[in-house]
């Protein structure tokens, strides 16, 4: 029944079988990379203090006359 899903009922095709494993890596890959940059957000936000955020606030564009 499940080959009948799959649509086939010979052997698994190599191209098919070779695109799972690159897109299963691509996959560990990024979420390494999410990983890092969550890692790296976190110090980032951290180190971040009161008086950081206020004096963002304070800066503001004067207004075109």
């Amino acid at each position: 029944m499940a080959k009948a899903l799959l649509g086939h009922v010979g052997g698994h095709d190599a191209r098919v079988v070779f695109e799972v494993r690159r897109l299963q890596q691509r996959v560990r890959e990024l979420e390494s990379e999410v990983s890092r940059l969550r890692t790296e957000n976190d110090a980032l936000a951290a180190s971040v203090t009161r008086s950081d955020l206020i004096s963002l606030e304070v800066r503001k564009e004067p207004a075109l006359a």
